[in-house]
């Protein structure tokens, strides 16, 4: 346990009630102080390894049940946020993406039973054993024990991202703002499409817990224009044109930073995440953890054809760049890029300062009475 974890106050120094606010988006100071806390001995490529491992699950088990897409997304977001919290090392990673899935679905009001989703999960870690299962839904013929002690810690752990939300069930998906912006900007049909499989692929990083959904969105948005000088012109010259110029328009500052809320800066930041999620699966193609690729089709099968697909784990598609092409984008991108602004944490000029005190200690403690409240502090009170 780190040094962090090791000044836990004791019962009787926890004050009698204390108040937890919610934050919604973190900064890039608080994310990195904070995974490096929870890291443990990990190293940042292993974090990230383990991050994809369990973003990936989370998309074969909700995929083979047949969440929709904003389920997926918000689970994915759940488990990045419950990890900023606690440390990677005290929790088996099946249980915190099922229980992030199971809030999740609760948020969504796509809900299903624990056991419902254990179920779909056993056959999804072990796929020879649905395989021989005689059941129509392939379900696995799990000890009763086991599944009852599975089922236990996925609720101890559903608490635990309970807290760490502040039981806020309010979540902004960033979809919809990629098609109405893409409209906006008269992008293309094929553009917005490749946009939308990068908001996707988006909620494999940390990117959706440090910004908006709006700037997730022209995030996107962006990068996919970028991506566009990657791939041979399309015949329409004219289609091509319009693509290029929301990547011109996006790159420099100006009048659509104030109609959209967001930030050039920022934009540069997310698609450099994107791409290096981008770059990551093109080195590996094999693994199963490589993201889904903007230009390839969805590699889960849909709920009403899953009886022509072999059962398992499916393989992730071929990734439409190559890692060179995509290093070299980035080498571009970073010799005209914006100076970056100085990054400063929510509300604290050290995130230790704001983290390590009783606002971790009190998180799944039964001592004293906690107030959960629905916004960060100064802005609880003023209309929340």
């Amino acid at each position: 346990m780190d040094s962090g974890h090791s000044r836990v106050p004791s019962p009787s120094q926890l004050p009698a009630s204390f108040s937890k606010y919610h934050h919604p988006y973190f900064t890039s100071a608080e994310v990195q102080h904070l995974s490096e806390k929870q890291r443990g001995k990990l190293s940042a490529t292993q974090e990230e390894k383990a991050r994809q491992q369990a973003c990936g699950f989370i998309e074969a088990v909700g995929s083979k049940i047949g969440f929709p897409r904003k389920t997926l997304a918000t689970a994915q977001n759940l488990y990045h946020r419950f990890h900023l919290f606690f440390p990677r090392k005290d929790f088996n990673y099946y249980d915190v993406t099922l229980a992030a899935l199971y809030v999740s679905t609760k948020m969504h009001d796509t809900l299903k039973k624990p056991r419902e989703i254990l179920m779909v999960s056993y056959a999804v870690r072990f796929p020879e054993l649905a395989a021989k299962s005689k059941s129509v839904g392939g379900e696995v013929d799990m000890d009763p024990p086991t599944a009852e002690n599975d089922r236990q810690r996925l609720l101890a752990v559903e608490r635990l991202i309970l807290e760490t939300i502040c039981f806020n069930f309010t979540s902004k998906m960033p979809f919809s703002y990629v098609i109405k912006i893409g409209r906006k900007l008269k992008a293309s049909k094929k553009l917005i499409k490749c946009a939308w499989r990068l908001t996707i692929d988006s909620h494999r990083t940390l990117v959706p817990i440090m910004y908006p959904p709006n700037t997730v969105a022209l995030g996107c948005l962006y990068t996919a224009s970028l991506l566009t000088t990657l791939e041979p012109p399309p015949s329409p010259l004219v289609e091509a044109q319009l693509d290029s110029r929301v990547a011109t328009i996006l790159k420099e500052k100006g009048d659509w930073e104030r109609t959209y809320m967001a930030e050039a800066e920022d934009l540069e930041e997310i698609a450099h995440v994107l791409i290096d999620l981008l770059i990551q699966a093109a080195q590996n193609p094999s693994a199963n953890t490589s993201p889904r690729t903007p230009a390839s089709p969805s590699p889960h099968p849909s709920p009403r054809n899953q009886h022509l697909s072999p059962v398992g784990t499916p393989q992730p598609p071929p990734i439409p760049y190559k890692a060179d092409q995509l290093i070299r984008l980035k080498i571009m991108m970073r010799q005209n890029e914006h100076p970056l602004r100085p990054q400063q944490p929510l509300g604290n000029a050290d995130p230790s300062e704001l983290y390590n005190g009783n606002d971790i200690a009190m998180l799944g403690r039964n001592q004293g009475t906690v107030r959960f409240l629905f916004g960060p502090p100064g802005i609880v009170g003023q209309g929340m």
